[in-house]
């Protein structure tokens, strides 16, 4: 029996999903991070119950943190991004904590750079609260060796290769390094939407949207790059189309970072005889609207290739894909 649902939360399940495709499916991804990485802070003495915690985020660190503050007796600060919606505004609130929201800003850059600078004015402000730097701090890869042991008993390892989201860097970074400890073949392939500056393809506008949580515009310290074989870059279309399927085939509701893992998963798996994990980061419930409405326009799956070009110059919509590292 758990002692807390963040414990609950932090597990997740393993579903097979076609011939050597299984889906690391969790409820909120990022409670397994913050977990064990405020866990960690309190066991080694950095912070003390009753401190406060600060962070930026798009969505899903802001609930998992909060969650990881109501769990051992901490406050939480967070400072949020325009894609904060009214659920999860609802939920820090009752759960005790605070946001701050930026406002519409069309330039993701913008609004990015400006969480950090709020944030550095907080803690001039307050020297007494702790910034927890999810997209720097390594202290986020701890909570992925208890997921990767789980992955390590049900599939064999020496056989893998994971596939999923960037973004911070440290469910995919964190995956690869616990399970190549023992076994050191095991695969990563990194999925990124277009415009992010992680793997150079900010010169590829998406006209609909980027894919929240697995890119950025600014530089991230906990993305290994040398830990990643292949990269995707898969766009909004395709992403959606990855998502209806993965609801429509299989009965499993989840983000629109989960559809596109899930598209690249199965062009991986198609290529090569090992098994393939996709990670499915969350549920699809914030994506009833902008993605799961628009099932009409879904296109078959099987109907998608991606572009593979000599160089990132050559990167291109709908979806494309190289090995890493790529030359520029």
């Amino acid at each position: 029996m758990h002692n807390h649902i963040a414990e609950a939360i932090a597990r997740p399940d393993l579903v097979r999903t076609g011939e050597r495709l299984v889906c690391l499916r969790f409820e909120t991804m990022k409670v397994v991070s913050a977990l064990e990485a405020v866990r960690h802070l309190l066991r080694t003495g950095v912070i003390a119950p009753g401190d406060t915690l600060v962070d930026s985020s798009s969505g899903i660190y802001a609930y998992a943190l909060a969650l990881a503050c109501h769990r051992f007796g901490l406050r939480c600060h967070i400072v949020g991004s325009t894609t904060v919606d009214h659920t999860l505004r609802t939920q820090l609130a009752v759960l005790g904590a605070t946001l701050e929201q930026m406002p519409p800003e069309a330039d993701l850059k913008l609004d990015q750079n400006r969480r950090v600078r709020r944030i550095g004015e907080i803690l001039h402000a307050h020297p007494d609260w702790h910034w927890m730097r999810q997209y720097h701090d390594r202290v986020h890869y701890l909570g992925y060796r208890a997921v990767a042991r789980q992955i390590a008993r049900e599939l064999d390892p020496s056989r893998l290769i994971v596939v999923g989201g960037v973004g911070s860097g440290a469910s995919t970074g964190a995956l690869a390094t616990w399970l190549r400890t023992a076994a050191p073949g095991v695969g990563l392939v990194g999925v990124q939407p277009f415009g992010s500056v992680t793997f150079g393809s900010e010169h590829v506008a998406d006209p609909d949207i980027i894919i929240a949580g697995i890119g950025s515009s600014i530089p991230f310290g906990n993305v290994a790059h040398e830990l990643y074989d292949t990269i995707h870059w898969v766009g909004f279309g395709a992403a959606l189309s990855g998502s209806v399927d993965l609801l429509r085939r299989h009965a499993i509701f989840a983000g629109l970072s989960t559809g596109a893992a899930y598209l690249a998963a199965r062009w991986e798996r198609d290529r090569c005889d090992r098994t393939v994990l996709f990670i499915g980061a969350d549920t699809g419930h914030r994506y009833v609207d902008t993605v799961f409405a628009r099932h009409a326009e879904a296109v078959p799956v099987t109907s998608l290739a991606p572009v593979e070009p000599a160089t990132r110059a050559g990167l291109a919509l709908p979806w494309s894909r190289m090995a890493w590292p790529a030359p520029a």
